[in-house]
């Protein structure tokens, strides 16, 4: 399977409007058999398969995952972190960066063009548990200077269904 930042632009130009409606079906629900797809869609299912194996094949479907609700895994709050650090060569960002994957609450991490040097996401049970997080572990990570954290007060958008407000779920297709 290619790498995730291999895939370029030309992919999308050649997928097709079956293709672009077979990844939506897709995003809305990964368990769906292939003959429910094919049937949503208006393939057979062989072709709809060939289709899928294809998509599989060239990158554009990464995989299948269980979305989890992160409250009922004590992970319900979640902060975004804006950190910066002390110096800017190599090894303080391997040193950062080997250190801070290794944080279970830390779900993602961007290293950034300009300031803020990267940005977190931090999930735990609640504030009280992000405040003893911040203390006893992101305080400790080698390199940081500073840190901003940004907690959200009310989610406007999102790719996942389940998260998004209903103003703003994708149309049925």
């Amino acid at each position: 399977m290619w790498p995730y930042h291999a895939i370029n632009a030309q992919y999308f130009s050649l997928m097709d409007a079956v293709d672009r409606r077979i990844i939506a079906e897709l995003q809305r629900d990964g368990r769906l058999s292939n003959v429910e797809l094919a049937d949503r869609i208006g393939l057979t299912p062989a072709p709809c398969l060939r289709r899928v194996k294809r998509l599989e094949r060239e990158g554009v479907i990464l995989g299948y995952a269980a979305r989890i609700n992160p409250a009922a895994i004590g992970r319900g709050f979640e902060v975004l972190v804006n950190v910066d650090l002390t110096r800017k060569d190599r090894a303080t960002f391997e040193a950062f960066e080997t250190a801070i994957a290794a944080l279970d609450e830390v779900i993602e991490v961007r290293r950034m063009f300009g300031l803020p040097d990267y940005l977190l996401r931090v999930t735990t049970a609640s504030i009280e548990s992000y405040e003893t997080f911040v203390s006893t572990r992101l305080g400790d990570v080698p390199g940081v200077d500073t840190f901003d954290s940004h907690i959200m007060m009310k989610l406007i958008k999102s790719p996942d269904p389940e998260l998004a407000p209903p103003h703003a779920r994708p149309p049925e297709l």
